[in-house]
């Protein structure tokens, strides 16, 4: 019998929306843990869909489709995410760089951070330099983070990261960047102080981040 994280993958990638919701409010009667059941079922699904796309299996209206089951499950298991007994006072803006539509990722990683005690603004998608600097000086944020899942939006990460110098506001913000075609050495190379492959990652970076912040 497959298991319920194979269950919430499955239903997502079938685009099945009642059955999504249907197998995540039975988890939570399970007493399966929420963090979890997004992890490893409704993040896999997105990953199996993101291959089928990329083989050209599915297009732009399957990917929606398979999107829009996933955000049903993550409106049941959004309250049971827990808490952690701290909070931080870590205040963070978060989105997907200008050119970049994507957001369910960058969603995910938000509600993760929220979940450990994080202040999180979600800025939405294919937000522009200006907005990102703008926003986080409104926010008093800490942490700016910076998402795409394409590499021809890449650029627009450091195109940040420049406007923070040019306005002389670098040493303000910790700036972190994530997103499939990334990795560790083209954070370094744009001058990013973290990056995070994926949503537990970037809790943990976050939180290093605070902590070196805090010790300064």
């Amino acid at each position: 019998m497959a298991t319920i994280f194979e269950q919430l993958a499955d239903a997502v990638v079938e685009m099945e929306d009642e059955e999504v919701k249907a197998l995540s409010e039975q988890a939570i009667k399970d007493g399966v843990d929420a963090f979890e059941a997004i992890d490893q079922g409704l993040t896999k699904g997105m990953e199996r869909a993101g291959v089928l796309f990329e083989e050209e299996e599915y297009f732009v209206p399957e990917l929606l489709s398979c999107a829009d089951a996933m955000n049903e499950a993550l409106l049941v298991f959004s309250p049971y995410i827990k808490k952690e007994q701290y909070q931080t006072e870590g205040k963070i803006v978060i989105g997907s760089v200008q050119g970049d539509t994507h957001d369910i990722g960058k969603n995910i990683v938000g509600l993760f951070l929220e979940s450990a005690g994080f202040e999180v603004y979600n800025l939405g998608r294919d937000v522009a330099p200006e907005i990102f600097v703008e926003e986080a000086l409104k926010k008093e944020a800490d942490i700016m983070i910076l998402s795409t899942l394409m590499t021809t939006t890449m650029s627009s990460m450091k195109d940040v990261i420049d406007l923070l110098v040019e306005k002389g506001l670098r040493d303000r913000f910790l700036v972190m960047v994530g997103g499939r075609p990334l990795s560790i050495q083209f954070a370094k190379d744009i001058g990013a102080d973290g990056y995070s492959a994926d949503a537990k990652g970037a809790v943990r970076m976050a939180r290093k981040l605070m902590q070196q912040k805090k010790e300064k």
